[in-house]
Protein backbone atom coordinates (compact mmCIF):
# COMPACT_ATOMS: atom_id res chain seq x y z
CA UNK A 1 0.00 0.00 0.00
CA UNK A 2 1.29 3.42 -0.87
CA UNK A 3 1.98 5.70 2.09
CA UNK A 4 -0.41 8.32 0.71
CA UNK A 5 -3.22 5.73 0.91
CA UNK A 6 -2.30 5.09 4.56
CA UNK A 7 -2.18 8.81 5.33
CA UNK A 8 -5.57 9.30 3.67
CA UNK A 9 -7.06 6.39 5.67
CA UNK A 10 -5.72 7.71 9.00
CA UNK A 11 -6.92 11.24 8.31
CA UNK A 12 -10.42 10.16 7.27
CA UNK A 13 -10.75 7.49 9.98
CA UNK A 14 -9.79 9.89 12.76
CA UNK A 15 -12.17 12.57 11.50
CA UNK A 16 -15.09 10.19 10.99
CA UNK A 17 -14.66 8.35 14.28
CA UNK A 18 -14.36 11.61 16.22
CA UNK A 19 -17.51 12.95 14.52
CA UNK A 20 -19.35 9.72 15.30
CA UNK A 21 -18.27 9.80 18.95
CA UNK A 22 -19.57 13.37 19.22
CA UNK A 23 -22.87 12.34 17.61
CA UNK A 24 -23.19 9.43 20.06
CA UNK A 25 -22.64 11.86 22.93
CA UNK A 26 -25.44 14.01 21.50
CA UNK A 27 -27.72 10.97 21.41
CA UNK A 28 -26.86 10.43 25.08
CA UNK A 29 -28.04 13.98 25.80
CA UNK A 30 -31.53 12.84 24.78
CA UNK A 31 -31.68 10.81 28.01
CA UNK A 32 -32.54 13.94 30.02
CA UNK A 33 -36.16 13.26 30.96
CA UNK A 34 -36.72 16.85 32.08
CA UNK A 35 -36.26 17.91 28.44
CA UNK A 36 -37.53 14.90 26.47
CA UNK A 37 -40.34 12.37 26.59
CA UNK A 38 -39.47 8.87 25.36
CA UNK A 39 -40.29 5.24 26.03
CA UNK A 40 -38.07 2.27 26.73
CA UNK A 41 -39.13 0.98 23.31
CA UNK A 42 -37.70 4.16 21.76
CA UNK A 43 -34.40 3.56 23.56
CA UNK A 44 -34.31 -0.07 22.44
CA UNK A 45 -34.91 1.00 18.82
CA UNK A 46 -32.08 3.54 18.98
CA UNK A 47 -29.56 1.07 20.36
CA UNK A 48 -30.70 -1.73 18.05
CA UNK A 49 -30.16 0.53 15.03
CA UNK A 50 -26.74 1.62 16.27
CA UNK A 51 -25.69 -1.96 17.06
CA UNK A 52 -26.82 -3.24 13.67
CA UNK A 53 -24.91 -0.53 11.83
CA UNK A 54 -21.75 -1.15 13.88
CA UNK A 55 -22.02 -4.89 13.14
CA UNK A 56 -22.46 -4.23 9.40
CA UNK A 57 -19.48 -1.87 9.38
CA UNK A 58 -17.30 -4.39 11.21
CA UNK A 59 -18.33 -7.12 8.77
CA UNK A 60 -17.20 -4.97 5.83
CA UNK A 61 -13.73 -4.70 7.38
CA UNK A 62 -13.64 -8.44 8.12
CA UNK A 63 -14.64 -9.23 4.52
CA UNK A 64 -11.75 -7.13 3.19
CA UNK A 65 -9.15 -9.19 5.10
CA UNK A 66 -7.08 -11.51 2.92
CA UNK A 67 -8.29 -15.10 3.06
CA UNK A 68 -5.90 -17.88 4.11
CA UNK A 69 -4.23 -19.27 1.04
CA UNK A 70 -5.33 -16.35 -1.12
CA UNK A 71 -2.87 -15.88 -3.94
CA UNK A 72 -1.26 -19.27 -3.26
CA UNK A 73 -2.21 -20.89 -6.59
CA UNK A 74 -0.59 -19.71 -9.79
CA UNK A 75 -0.57 -21.14 -13.27
CA UNK A 76 2.67 -21.15 -15.20
CA UNK A 77 5.52 -18.80 -14.38
CA UNK A 78 3.47 -15.87 -13.15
Amino acid sequence: MRESDRDKFVKLAEARVNKTLKDIQLIGNLSNRSNYDYTEADVEMIFKALSQEIAACKKRFEMSKPKNGAGGFKLGGR
